[in-house]
C-alpha cells in the first residue's frame, strides 16, 4: 500500500517540485496540498503544467486531515514549522524544507534569523538532511531538516573531505552561485526579470544566513571550531547551482577520498581527475557532479561542485529524505535524467 503525503506550501517553487515527483513517484500518493492564499484552487490553475494531474485541490493548512497522512513535506516560510510541527500527530513523519529545524543549536538559529527557536524542546530528537553524510539518523528519525541549497552543494565534497584530514579546513574558501529561482516564488523587486538579466551579482556578503548550517557542520566534521569564507551569487538562469570551492590539500588525495567515498552514491558523481562539471549537466535531476583540479601552486585544489537548487538542494534531496524516512528505496522516484539542453 502506498505511503500517503501532504505537501505543505505546494503553491511554491520548491512545494510544486515535490508534487511533480511524488505524482509519478512508485510507492507515494498524494493525500492533501495546502497553500493559505491560494486555497479552494486546483493545483493546475496555479501550475498549468501539472494541470492533468489527478491532485487534490489545495486547501488551508488547518483544513488538512493529518490522520489519513504518513509523512508531510514542509515547504513553508521559516518561523511556521516551529508552530506546526508540535502539534502534528505523532504518527506523521515530517521532511522540513525551511530552515527551522537545521541548527543543531537553538542559540544559532537565533543567532542567524533574529528570532526565538520555538520549538526547543523538538529540536534535540531532528535528522539533518543530507543523506549522503547522516543516512542512518534520517532512517531513525521522526522529522528531518532539509539543508539549505548552498550548503548541500559545499557540504557534499566538503565533509569527507574534513573528516579525513586531507585538506586543511581553516583556509576553505566558497565562492556560490545560484539561479534566480533560489529565491523562491514570493514576488520582490529584487527578482523581477529587468533587476537580474543581463547581470551578475553577489550578495549576503560575510553573513548569510547559510553560513551558519556551513560553520555548523564543518566544524563538526573537523571535531573543531571551522569558520569557511562564504560568498553567493545570483545568476541570470532559472534553475542550477555551483561552488568553486579552494582547499589547500593536495588534489590526487582529494579526488581518491571523493571517488572512494561516493563510489556507491545513487545521486553523486565525482570526476576524472582535471574534470569540471556544468549547472547545465545535472538541471531537472536529482544528481551532485563534483570535480577535482590541481591549482598551480602546489598543495592547492579548486573542487567545484554543480546540482539543481530545486532538485538535489531542495525538493528532489527532500523526496530522497522521504524514501529513507519510510524504509522505501533511496531512489524511487528520483531516476530522472538531467534535462539538456
Amino acid at each position: 500500500m502506498n505511503k500517503k503525503v501532504a505537501i505543505l506550501g505546494a503553491s511554491g517553487y520548491t512545494g510544486a517540485e515535490i508534487v511533480r515527483l511524488v505524482a509519478t513517484h512508485p510507492d507515494l500518493e498524494i493525500a492533501a496540498l495546502s497553500a493559505e492564499r491560494k486555497a479552494g484552487m486546483a493545483m493546475g490553475d496555479v501550475f498549468a503544467q501539472l494541470g492533468h494531474l489527478d491532485l487534490p485541490d489545495l486547501v488551508r493548512i488547518s483544513d488538512v486531515d493529518f490522520q489519513q497522512v504518513d509523512l508531510a513535506f514542509l515547504a513553508l516560510p521559516y518561523g511556521l514549522s516551529h508552530e506546526l510541527v508540535p502539534g502534528l500527530p505523532d504518527h506523521v513523519k515530517v521532511v522540513d524544507l525551511s530552515a527551522d529545524f537545521r541548527f543543531r543549536d537553538v542559540a544559532d538559529y537565533a543567532r542567524w534569523y533574529g528570532r526565538e527557536h520555538k520549538a526547543p524542546k523538538i529540536q534535540p530528537t531532528v535528522a539533518y538532511g543530507l543523506p549522503e553524510i547522516y543516512r542512518s539518523e534520517i532512517a531513525a528519525a521522526r522529522i528531518t531538516a532539509n539543508t539549505g541549497c548552498y550548503v548541500a552543494t559545499s557540504l557534499l565534497p566538503l565533509i569527507p573531505l574534513v573528516r579525513a584530514q586531507v585538506i586543511d579546513p581553516h583556509p576553505i574558501v566558497i565562492d556560490a552561485k545560484s539561479g534566480v529561482s533560489g529565491a523562491g516564488r514570493a514576488l520582490r523587486e529584487s527578482s523581477l526579470f529587468c533587476e537580474v538579466n543581463e547581470g551578475f551579482s553577489a550578495y549576503g556578503i560575510a553573513h548569510h544566513r547559510h553560513m551558519g548550517e556551513l560553520d555548523q557542520e564543518l566544524s563538526l566534521a573537523a571535531g573543531a571550531p571551522v569558520t569557511p569564507s562564504f560568498t553567493p551569487h545570483l545568476v541570470p538562469m532559472s534553475r542550477g547551482m555551483m561552488a568553486t570551492i579552494y582547499v589547500d590539500g593536495d588534489a590526487d588525495a582529494v579526488h581518491e577520498t571523493l571517488a572512494a567515498f561516493y563510489s556507491d552514491a545513487p545521486f553523486v558523481t565525482v570526476l576524472p581527475l582535471g574534470k569540471a562539471p556544468s549547472t547545465s549537466h545535472v538541471k531537472g535531476s536529482n544528481r551532485c557532479h563534483i570535480g577535482v583540479v590541481a591549482d598551480r601552486a602546489k598543495g592547492r585544489t579548486i573542487i567545484v561542485s554543480v546540482l539543481d537548487n530545486l532538485m538535489k538542494g531542495a525538493s528532489g534531496q527532500a523526496v530522497q529524505i522521504a524514501n529513507i524516512m519510510l524504509g522505501l528505496d533511496e531512489t524511487a522516484g528520483l531516476k530522472l535524467a538531467p534535462i539538456f539542453p
